[in-house]
């Protein structure tokens, strides 16, 4: 037994070079290999699904793409989880920029997705790309959008793509969905566009972001949020596709399991040590 306790003792004076190895181990490897964890739906992630499981098929969708760079490990995991679920369920995609940034992340979260459902551009989707002008763009989404979008981001004419025959304006589109990190984003599409035309609408955004949106949602005015990574996770826990934010959140909870057992080891090496050390101190 004395052996036992002085190896545990000496373990717990392990060159901490190894302790970063191991933590970046736990993250490492549910990124490469991703690893199904358990995760439980918020109601406010099963209103987002309910909402757009609720749509009829070949329904209108405008998504507004309202992020960048910076946030883009939170929110580009919910833009694959929203397109997937829509294009799954043969809905038609309008996609939209109040960001500089958000043309950039429209197009790959559209690229990746048109090669995994075969999708054909200006029939299934169209990318409107940005315009500036902040909540200028959502009113004039809301009054005339043919006035404000004349050309989508590959040049071409909006009078020569085939979706946009009968969209003039906000009413023409059956839902619309805010991808936002900040302003210009969601209270915009609800302030000037969705809640004074009646067009229901739902939102994913960042974690710090979210107690700006819930009085929206708790008004009834916002269907559901997804919440940070977690709420990436948990819808597409929802849509039974795995994806980025899975495999995040796996790698988050290893780390912080990893994390909570080197803290609790260190404390029962520390007390064991403080007793050796007592008890050889007595003995001498």
């Amino acid at each position: 037994m004395k052996q036992f306790l002085n190896i545990i003792i000496k373990l717990g004076s392990i060159d901490r070079r190894y302790i970063f190895i191991l933590v970046g181990l736990s993250v490492l490897i549910p990124l490469i290999r991703p690893i199904n964890i358990p995760i439980r739906a918020t109601n406010q992630s099963q209103d987002v699904f309910d909402a757009l499981d609720a749509l009829t098929p070949n329904s209108k969708v405008l998504v507004s793409f309202e992020y960048g760079p910076s946030t883009k490990p939170e929110i580009h995991p919910m833009s694959m989880g929203i397109l997937r679920k829509l294009f799954s369920d043969g809905h038609k995609v309008y996609a939209t920029a109040l960001w500089p940034d958000g043309i950039f992340m429209s197009v790959e979260a559209l690229n990746q997705t048109e090669e995994e459902f075969s999708l054909e551009y200006g029939v299934d989707y169209v990318n409107l790309g940005f315009r500036p002008g902040n909540e200028a763009v959502v009113k004039g989404v809301a009054a005339d959008i043919r006035t404000l979008y004349t050309s989508d981001t590959r040049g071409n004419h909006i009078d020569d793509i085939s979706m946009m025959d009968g969209i003039n304006n906000i009413n023409d589109f059956d839902f619309v969905f805010s991808l936002s990190a900040g302003y210009p984003g969601t209270k915009e599409w609800v302030q000037y566009a969705c809640d004074p035309h009646d067009i229901p609408m739902s939102t994913g955004c960042t974690s710090i972001q979210v107690t700006e949106v819930l009085p929206y949602v708790e008004a009834g005015q916002v269907k559901g949020i997804l919440a940070g990574m977690p709420g990436a996770a948990e819808f597409e826990k929802l849509v039974n596709i795995p994806g980025e934010a899975t495999g995040m959140m796996a790698a988050q909870s290893f780390a912080h399991l990893v994390i909570v057992a080197f803290i609790i080891f260190g404390n029962i090496t520390y007390f064991l040590k403080r007793r050796s050390d007592k008890k050889n101190l007595g003995e001498k």
